[in-house]
Parts: structure tokens; sequence; C-alpha cells
């Protein structure tokens, strides 16, 4: 069994990355087997389809990396690295585009959905599942954590892989599963899937210089509720439960009774929801701020990941291009 999963670096890493992605990733290290059998990238090739700034995607990078070393991924026992680091995915993904038919692109409701929501229709966005079949594929992956919105992308890369096999008479690919990711959607601050599209997230650390009281009023304050007065019995799935359940789930289960029958407002629970928010990730500030100081550190890590990663990566390839009769230099001279 190998592992796979990517993160984009399209903006600061919020709590719907961190419930929905991230815990899942650090748990998953401790029971995978060793650093060869649990791969997470940095999708930093994904995320020019959104972000086409230079300095940023640089920025965004190097933040999901001191994010995700703080938050308790260990190099040691998971393999995580850079995906342009892997110059094998972009040729694999050449390699898939010659046997992918069109019409499984045009059936993708990703793509669908993002250009109703105003993104530009370029073919990086069209041709996303075919470099993700690539992610998945390059590094013999068999099991991928997906939400339910990325399944379909995972089943392009089961169509992809048989299709490269039958079309060239060779296995070489293996057929990589999906598995929905255990962890919850999270609402963001209006109530809405937290995403950096919406500009509805709560940042897992604080922008530099942020205090406490200013994440209180930035952040938890601007909550989005009904206007349920205290006494009023409150939903016990509405958007600052269902945080809290994240956050605590042992005081929000003791809370839960209290909010449903009335007697508390919103307020005091977007109170006892920024502490517990404080509580998680306060601690882990202070490590993050020294991972971010060592420079040398973070680099080393991923320079090593995508070691790991490459020397899969090339004998996958090795394998596709002896399959199509793909030819290099150093195949013929060494």
């Amino acid at each position: 069994m190998r592992i796979l999963s990517g993160i984009q670096p399209s903006g600061t890493l919020h709590l719907g990355n961190y419930f929905g992605a991230i815990q899942q990733h650090v748990e998953l290290q401790e029971t995978a087997g060793g650093s060869d059998r649990a791969f997470y990238f940095i999708a930093n090739y994904h995320s020019l389809t959104t972000v086409q700034n230079a300095a940023r995607v640089r920025a965004f990078t190097r933040d999901v990396a001191i994010d995700y070393l703080a938050l308790g991924l260990d190099p040691e026992k998971a393999t995580f690295y850079r995906q342009s680091d892997v110059p094998e995915v972009t040729e694999l993904m050449w390699l898939l585009s010659c046997v992918v038919g069109k019409g499984l692109l045009d059936r993708a409701t990703s793509y669908k959905d993002k250009i109703a929501k105003g993104l530009e229709a370029s073919m990086g966005l069209f041709n996303y599942p075919v470099l993700m079949a690539a992610d998945i594929l390059i590094c013999r992956s068999t099991l991928v954590p997906v939400g339910k919105d990325q399944q379909q992308h995972v089943e392009m890369a089961q169509d992809m892989a048989g299709s490269f096999n039958a079309a060239f008479g060779r296995e070489v690919f293996v057929r990589p599963e999906w598995r929905f990711s255990t962890g919850a959607k999270v609402p963001g601050l209006d109530g809405e899937k937290m995403s950096k599209s919406y500009d509805n997230t709560i940042p897992i650390f604080l922008p530099d210089g942020m205090t406490d009281k200013q994440a209180w009023k930035t952040y938890f304050a601007s909550i989005k509720t009904d206007s349920k007065g205290v006494e009023d019995p409150k939903d016990p799935n509405d958007t600052l439960m269902t945080l809290y359940r994240l956050l605590a789930p042992a005081k929000a289960e003791e809370f839960g009774p209290v909010y449903v029958k009335g007697g508390v407002g919103y307020g005091e629970l977007k109170k006892r929801l920024h502490d517990a928010y404080s509580e998680t990730f306060g601690p882990l500030r202070e490590k993050r701020r020294a991972i971010a100081a060592n420079g040398a550190f973070v680099e080393g890590v991923l320079v090593e990941g995508a070691k790991r990663a490459r020397a899969v990566a090339r004998e996958v390839m090795a394998d596709a291009r002896d399959a199509c009769g793909i030819v290099t230099a150093r195949e013929t001279h060494g």
C-alpha cells in the first residue's frame, strides 16, 4: 500500500485544510508503515490555475511546508516534497494526454463548477485531472484519500491508467483506489464550506503580528448567525457548534444540551470557540516561528523528500517510455 495526497499552495492554510486533510495526513503517517508508504506533496503546478503571481506562489509554497512541519508531519515517517521537484510528473502528463479521450475531461464536474464560479476556462484548469492522474500514477500510489469533490478525479486516474496499459499492451500502472477523507466538511464564517475562494476562512496560524484579541474580532465575532435570542433553542449543527465539535469535542459534547435547550447566546459560544482555537493552535505558534526561521531545514526536508519521490518516479517513467517506444539520450548513451 502506498498513500498519496497533495495540497495546493494557493493561499494561507485554514481550518478547512486542517480538519479536512492535514490532520488525517499526520495520523496516517503513523500507520502507513514507513516514509516509502506515505507520500504528501505541495501541488505548486496545480496552484497556477488560480495564482499567477510568482512571489505569491513561492511564498505560499514555503508556508505550506512550514505549516505541515509545525502541525506534526515527520519527514522520517512520510515523504514530503514539492510537485515541481519531480519533473517526471509533467512528462507523464503528456503521455497520459495521448491516451485520454477529450470526452472524459468534458465530463469533469469540478471543471464545470469552477467555471460557473467565475474561474477562467484555461487549458490548465481543463487538464487538471490529467496532471492529478500523473501525480497519483508516477508514485505507484494505491490509496488516495480525497473529499467527495475529488472522487471523480481519482476515477479518471483509474481510467487513464487502464487506457495506457491497454494502448501499449503492458501493465505499467497500478490501479489507484480512492477513499473518502475522514475529515469533516468545515463551515466558514458565512456558513458555507470554508474555502479561500469564498474568503470565509479562519487560518490555522494567525498572520504575523495579529493578536488573539484581533483574531477574536476578525474571525470569531464575525461568524454569521441567525436572529435567535439567548433563551431560544439553538441548532446543534449550526456553524458555531460544528466548529466547536472539531476544536474541542469533549467540551462541545458537554455544552451541547445547554445550547440546544436554550439559555445561552451566540456570543457565549463564539467566546468558547475562540478559546478552543487558541488552546489548540496557540502552543504551536512558537514551533512554527522556529521552523520558519530555519530555512535550510525546511528546504532540506523538501529536497530529501524529492529524492525519495524521484527514485520511484524514475522507475515508473522508464517503464512508461519503454512501453510506448520513447528513447532518451541517457538511455542510449548511459
